[in-house]
C-alpha cells in the first residue's frame, strides 16, 4: 500500500486546532481533523503520534487513518474534512402526469378479487396501462403520501 505523508502548514494546523477545540462541527469532521493533526510530519508539529496509538485512542481503524491521509494528499484539506457530494443524477420516474394517473387509479375500484389497491397492484397496473415503462411500489407510496391519500383508514360517516 502506498504511504501518504501529511505535511500541514501553520495556518492549516491552526484551522484544524480550532475545529477540534471549539464550535459545532460534525463528529467525522472533528475526527478527521484529529487524524490530520496527529499524522502531521511538518515542521510545526511538536509530537507525532503513531497510527496504531491513534487508532486505539480514537477507536477507529487503521484503514480510516489511511483514507483520510490519502484524501488530504490527493484532494486537499477541505475535501479531507468535509468529503464530497455525490455526483449521481437521478431521473424522476413519476412526473406530474404519472402522479395524476396514479391518484386517479388509486381512487378507482380495485381489480376483481381484491378489496383495495395495494402499492404493488398500483405499480403493476400503471405499467400495464403504459403510464410508465417501470415503476416501483416505493415510488407509488411516495406519490400517494405526497397527496395524503390514505385508503386504508376507516372513514367516519
Amino acid at each position: 500500500m502506498k504511504r501518504y505523508t501529511v505535511t500541514l502548514t501553520k495556518t492549516e494546523r491552526e484551522e484544524l486546532q480550532d475545529i477540534v477545540r471549539k464550535g459545532k462541527h460534525r463528529s467525522q469532521k472533528v475526527l478527521n481533523a484529529l487524524i490530520l493533526l496527529n499524522c502531521d510530519k511538518g515542521r510545526f508539529q511538536t509530537k507525532r503520534t503513531l497510527n496504531e496509538e491513534m487508532a486505539t485512542v480514537l477507536q477507529i481503524s487503521m484503514r480510516k487513518i489511511d483514507r483520510v491521509k490519502k484524501v488530504f494528499v490527493e484532494q486537499g484539506l477541505d475535501v479531507a474534512l468535509n468529503g464530497t457530494r455525490g455526483q449521481r443524477v437521478y431521473k424522476r420516474v413519476a412526473d406530474g402526469e404519472v402522479e395524476a394517473h396514479l391518484i386517479a387509479l388509486s381512487c378507482s375500484k380495485p381489480p376483481r378479487g381484491y378489496a383495495r389497491w395495494s402499492l404493488r397492484l398500483l405499480a403493476d397496473r400503471a405499467v400495464e396501462l403504459n403510464y410508465v415503462d417501470h415503476i416501483s411500489h416505493e415510488t407509488v407510496r411516495r406519490v400517494l403520501k405526497k397527496t395524503k391519500l390514505n385508503h386504508g383508514a376507516n372513514k367516519a360517516g
